[in-house]
């Protein structure tokens, strides 16, 4: 497939790398100049331009967007007076649930489709196969299922519903990997504390094999002690918190429903900026080792 990608971040980067791979034809886009030029070197082609992405491309056309959800709207403006009608925008990255549906209908308006892409993984699952959670018009997500199909784990992918449906449910994915992050880092804090030696590494090697609790995030912490040492000396204890943590706990307000689990591990997120602690340090490594997000312990914790 042809199609123009938006955004060249560790996300972006390595799923034109794996789109390339796989034998589509990218042509991207970043305003970072050195962002560009590493895209070069995986087979892409790059224009300077944002709305050069869908030059010369035939027939209908596709573009990805992985850009902030901050920026999503300036992006669509701008590629706006270039688009026609029959071509599809996806966005994969981490918008709100309400402004995908707003988009999408604007967009509709005017006969352009619109696909959200919740993308869980991390730039290691951009690389080597994401999971996706895509909202929008059913037929657009069927022409556009070995695009997906391509970006995805083995069976990793799969329609969730009208516009919006797809963000909804990686906002979702979000609220509940903070509650994951924060269980698992609050027991290894207390095997920290314990009245004896514990080899925390060792604990989460066992963890990951065969035990309820054997996950990815498991492997990711024994992984951040391997690279930092137990006591993460080198890992901030202050958590930053992106949008959709905060956007489950007031959507779940607003419906009703009581998610106290993942309001305290946003709240604990929040408090981390004054009281940094050693349960803090493990969801910052645990960020760290699958989000590539910086962690690094700060002057004044020092």
């Amino acid at each position: 497939m042809t199609l123009g990608y938006i955004g060249l971040g560790k996300m972006g980067h390595n799923m034109v790398e794996r789109l390339v791979e796989k034998g589509h034809t990218v042509t991207a886009y970043d305003p970072d100049a050195d962002a560009r030029a590493r895209a070069t070197t995986v087979g892409a082609t790059v224009v300077e331009q944002l709305a050069d992405v869908l030059v010369g491309t035939p027939g209908a056309r596709t573009v990805w967007l992985m850009v902030p959800h901050a920026v999503v709207d300036a992006v669509v403006e701008e590629l706006l007076p270039h688009l026609a009608e029959g071509d599809t925008v996806i966005d994969g990255g981490n918008s709100n649930y309400r402004e995908t549906m707003r988009r999408a209908e604007m967009l509709a308006a005017r006969g352009i489709h619109m696909l959200d892409v919740g993308t869980s993984g991390g730039p290691e699952g951009a690389r080597t196969g994401a999971c996706l959670m895509i909202g929008g018009p059913r037929d657009a997500y069927e022409r556009h299922a070995a695009l997906l199909r391509d970006i995805a784990a083995p069976d990793a992918y799969g329609y969730m519903g009208p516009s919006g449906a797809g963000h909804f449910v990686k906002m979702v994915h979000n609220g509940i990997e903070y509650g994951m992050m924060q269980a698992i880092a609050e027991g290894f804090a207390v095997m920290k504390a314990a009245p004896f030696d514990v080899n925390l590494t060792e604990v989460a090697r066992v963890y990951n094999h065969r035990s309820v609790i054997e996950s990815r995030l498991i492997a990711w912490l024994e992984r951040a002690y391997r690279t930092h040492g137990e006591d993460l000396a080198d890992i901030s204890g202050r958590v930053s918190h992106s949008g959709e943590g905060l956007w489950t706990v007031q959507t779940a307000q607003e419906l009703g429903v009581d998610v106290p689990v993942i309001a305290d591990s946003l709240r604990f997120r929040e408090r981390s900026q004054q009281h940094p602690s050693y349960t803090g340090q493990v969801v910052s490594a645990l960020r760290g080792q699958f989000g590539g997000h910086p962690v690094a312990r700060t002057d004044e914790e020092n």
